[in-house]
């Protein structure tokens, strides 16, 4: 599913991201990327989704070289992914259920199943009954649940999700990973960059740690590892 080669990122000015780091992720796996603010997390999902490129190595991503993708081919390689941010990145003049179909619309699914679909994957967020209101109606934790909802809408392999839970109160956070544990349960692949220790520690899936750019730790089953 993820292969990086002997990946490194220098920004000009000679700020150094990410080191030499080589993963490879499975179909289906479920990881954790956790490490200091500043250790290179950013930029290695960034690198993902081809928002940023490597100064050295190569990305392949579903089969898919990143580095030799032309400019135009950009936007239907991203289709194949599922991408989640901290700050959700809602359209704001649009209900829950426009903002969900809009990533089905733009790549012209038909009418009939955009409505479908949306629906079901509103049901699986749990906010079905929240499908006429506007972003500014909700809570933080429904407006993340909506972000995730619009991501997966388009059954991709892959899930990118930076912080997703870095601005929602405890409660809140289990129950948005509860919603992902449930998608990585389909086969979707998750990469999820995280300062959240305790979900860390109790979910007991893959963990990648960084430090200075650098891959530190690579475990199965490990735990966050560091002071907050």
């Amino acid at each position: 599913m993820l292969l990086m080669e002997n990946i490194s990122k220098v920004y000009p000015g000679g700020s150094v991201a990410l080191q030499d780091v080589n993963v490879h992720i499975e179909p289906g796996e479920f990881v954790f990327l956790v490490g200091p603010s500043g250790a290179g997390k950013s930029t290695f999902i960034k690198l993902l989704f081809r928002e940023v490129l490597p100064t050295e190595g190569n990305i392949y991503v579903d089969g898919i070289d990143l580095l030799n993708l032309k400019h135009d081919e950009i936007p239907y390689m991203r289709r194949k992914l599922g991408i989640i941010f901290q700050d959700y990145r809602l359209l704001p003049d649009r209900t829950v259920y426009e903002n969900v179909a809009f990533a089905m619309e733009v790549i012209e699914t038909p009418r009939r199943k955009i409505k479908r679909t949306v629906l079901n994957v509103l049901e699986l967020v749990g906010l079905r009954s929240r499908a006429n209101a506007y972003p500014n109606e909700l809570s933080g934790g429904e407006q993340q649940r909506i972000a995730i909802a619009r991501a997966i809408v388009n059954n991709p392999r892959l899930v990118i999700a930076d912080e997703p839970t870095g601005n929602l109160d405890p409660e809140t956070s289990w129950e948005i990973m509860q919603i992902f544990k449930e998608i990585n349960e389909t086969g979707t692949t998750i990469v999820m960059a995280t300062h959240d220790k305790d979900i860390v520690d109790a979910m007991g899936k893959r963990v990648i740690a960084i430090e200075h750019g650098n891959i530190v730790r690579d475990e199965v089953n490990g735990v966050y590892g560091y002071e907050i």
